[in-house]
């Protein structure tokens, strides 16, 4: 039990968790950038952007993980561009990630009620006006949740970075296994990490989940019209 809390508390397993994190987050933030762009071309009016997002969705989630992180950590060199097993592991990570948000973001953009975008017309705004003012911040709200599972799933496969040797928790706690034969001791301090890792991610989330629904319902309350899902929406004596 020494060892495992040793282990635990090390400066090692510290370091190497920050770095986990500082991958996932960094992964996560480079796939939904590009979620977003892709899922705007999928619905774009010009038929070859179509074909490109449909095809690189394709690619990405019919191939996997670890061998898009193998080819782009041992092809790139081959092509003259040498880089860290960190940024291989970004780029592999992110470029993977980008195919299933630009699903969840095209869920949550289809959405959101036609009704909106033609109420936004007769305003007279312009399309990137409808995108930025009325459709994102509603889509927001879909897309959250499973953008959420995502962060979590993100955090788990960061753990193939081990695989090009990325110094995170799988691979710190693999390398303390095999000098000390310490298996329990050093495999659970990682899931220590995980386990805090995940929890930290988690709250954050379900704080941004209910910052944006209080936001909602008071801006609906401003406007003096029911929120879907509460009593007034609901009772029709109250309409």
């Amino acid at each position: 039990m020494t060892g495992f809390l040793d282990k635990a508390f090390s400066a090692d397993f510290l370091t190497a968790s920050l770095l986990t994190f500082g991958l996932t987050v960094l992964s996560m933030a480079l796939g939904i950038a590009g979620g977003v762009l892709l899922a705007l071309a999928k619905g774009a009016g010009f038929a070859p952007l179509r074909w490109f997002a449909d095809a690189y969705i394709w690619f990405f989630r019919g191939t996997p993980v670890l061998l898009q992180l193998i080819f782009v950590f041992n092809v790139l060199p081959l092509w003259g561009l040498s880089l860290s097993p960190f940024t291989c592991a970004v780029i592999a990570l992110s470029l993977n990630e980008v195919a299933y948000m630009a699903e969840i973001v095209r869920g949550g953009l289809l959405g959101v009620d036609k009704g909106q975008r033609t109420a936004a017309h007769m305003l007279g705004l312009s399309e990137t006006g409808i995108l930025r003012w009325v459709v994102l911040p509603q889509a927001t709200r879909l897309i959250l949740p499973p953008t959420g599972n995502q962060f979590i799933g993100m955090l788990k496969t960061s753990a193939l970075a081990s695989v090009v040797s990325v110094q995170d928790l799988m691979l710190t706690a693999q390398r303390q296994a095999a000098a000390d034969f310490d298996y329990v001791g050093s495999l659970g301090a990682a899931a220590v990490h995980y386990l805090v890792l995940t929890t930290v991610l988690t709250l954050a989330l379900r704080q941004v989940e209910r910052r944006l629904d209080i936001g909602r319902r008071a801006s609906a309350r401003r406007a003096g019209t029911p929120v879907a899902g509460t009593a007034a929406a609901l009772d029709p004596a109250a309409r």
